[in-house]
């Protein structure tokens, strides 16, 4: 598509030339400047889902909190996030998508503030639930908007900034853990929680200097100011032409499905009569559901209980290995930021699910070889910290950020906010199912029965990867209407 727009625009262009080169470079680096600032969001809930990895140590001496609610309370903010995740999309579409994340900042300062505060397990229920319903509104939202504002030739970069960005919110939380787990028990846990309340209002304000999403606005009828925006955020004018078009044919066709003005209702109904819309709508589903049965959350809030059933004895190695793990978790993410516009998603997918099942058996295998056996602690504790890197690089290199990259894509627009949430819903849901019966699970069939399990599940979502997902790269988000048959 680039050359056949470029071509005649240099060519129309040789005369003016001070003005067609000063504004493209200007426009380039713009979307990538609002969908960075968008994602910071999501370092607020990367930080509030994990940091419970190891203040949980901390709150069961302080609060005398027993394991059984520290399990529902590492999971619940999973299905508390069912809340804002299926609102955000009712509220996007209309409040628009950056009020939206102010909103979601104001329930990252309310409900982190309140557990600081927390005095006994109900105190700190309630204020898990205020983070969660935040945790639902990110996962929607800054994915949302990332794609939205995104041109075609970094929107699979840009739409990979929410997930890196809450890489770097978990990898935070662990580098929160250590830092504090010197303090007095009674204040360690709570500046844990507390350090993530004081960026929320910083970001608020930074998020109303963006421009509003160009789809959203084209939805709303306003027109001049979604060309204003495509302006500032396409590779070329001719894009930004383009662009509006298909924007503004994909509304016309959603207005004529919608009928009687209920475009929400309108477009739900279109799950039941159009095959290609419900197979759009299985697709984000199933792939929700494989991004997390797979049991990434098991380690990323448990990785100390699974490395001290491995021989760590050291809560400081514990939350100092924790911190490693988040750093190779993020660092794996911008693997996948740099190569999903240059190899494509499905590459990406298939050795992500593919590395994550070979490694998710090596790490069931390092229990079942080394059980209880005390005189071998060292060698099963290293092996399984090799082997947890590795899980958590193959995740992160694919089906982490793609899952919302893909998902966020091939949804039509009339649906895309709603079946965001939809999506998210699915995906909250099964970590929360993961988070809330890991340490029953692996009580009842062992450490290394709880990976063999996992390992089956990372081996389904790669033949379901390859059976059932096309590739889009360089593919614009109205091309998608084609490909899936839902217009």
């Amino acid at each position: 598509m680039a050359p056949d727009v470029e071509a005649p625009l240099l060519a129309a262009s040789s005369k003016p030339a001070a003005a067609a080169v000063a504004s493209p470079p200007r426009r380039n680096k713009y979307p990538f400047f609002c969908a960075v600032l968008a994602s910071m969001t999501s370092v607020l809930m990367g930080y509030n889902v994990a940091v419970t990895s190891g203040a949980q140590i901390f709150m069961a001496e302080d609060l005398g909190v027993s394991d059984a609610q520290i399990e529902v309370l590492s999971g619940a903010i999973n299905i508390y996030s069912l809340v804002g995740a299926l609102l955000a999309g009712w509220t996007s579409d209309r409040l628009g998508r950056r009020l939206t994340i102010v909103l979601t900042n104001g329930f990252f300062l309310a409900g982190p503030l309140v557990m600081s505060l927390a005095g006994g397990y109900a105190a700190l229920m309630a204020g898990r639930f205020v983070a969660g319903i935040g945790v639902g509104y990110a996962l929607v939202i800054a994915p949302v908007y990332a794609a939205e504002i995104s041109p075609a030739s970094s929107r699979g970069l840009l739409s990979s900034l929410p997930e890196i960005f809450i890489n770097g919110g978990v990898m935070l939380s662990y580098v929160s853990n250590f830092a504090f787990s010197g303090l007095p028990v009674h204040l360690s846990w709570r500046l844990m929680f507390a350090a993530g309340v004081v960026p929320t209002v910083f970001l608020a304000a930074g998020v109303l200097t963006m421009p509003e999403s160009p789809r959203w606005l084209a939805m709303k009828g306003r027109r001049g100011e979604a060309r204003v925006v495509l302006d500032r955020t396409s590779d070329t004018p001719a894009e930004a032409e383009q662009r509006l078009q298909e924007i503004e044919d994909v509304v016309a066709a959603a207005g004529s499905v919608a009928g009687n003005g209920n475009g929400g209702g309108g477009a739900w109904k279109e799950v039941a009569t159009k095959p290609g819309v419900r197979r759009v709508l299985a697709v984000v589903l199933t792939l929700q559901f494989f991004q997390q049965a797979s049991g990434i959350d098991s380690v990323v809030l448990y990785g100390p209980r699974v490395l001290a059933a491995a021989g760590v004895a050291s809560n400081t190695l514990l939350l100092g290995l924790n911190v490693v793990f988040g750093v190779a978790k993020a660092s794996s993410i911008l693997v996948a930021m740099a190569l999903t516009d240059r190899v494509g998603r499905r590459p990406l997918l298939l050795a992500s699910t593919g590395g994550m099942t070979a490694s998710l058996v090596a790490l069931g295998s390092v229990f079942a070889a080394f059980g209880g056996a005390r005189d071998d602690a060292a060698v099963a504790a290293g092996a399984a910290v090799a082997v947890v890197v590795a899980f958590v690089c193959a995740f992160s290199v694919g089906i982490g950020p793609l899952a919302w990259v893909y998902s966020s894509e091939i949804l039509p627009l009339r649906l895309r906010g709603q079946g965001a949430g939809v999506g998210t819903a699915m995906n909250r849901v099964v970590s929360g199912v993961v988070t809330m019966t890991f340490i029953s699970l692996y009580g009842a069939i062992t450490m290394a029965g709880a990976f063999y399990l996992y390992a089956a599940i990372a081996a389904a979502s790669f033949v379901f990867i390859y059976a059932c997902l096309p590739e889009t790269r360089g593919r614009s988000l109205e091309d998608m209407e084609e490909l899936f048959h839902t217009k």
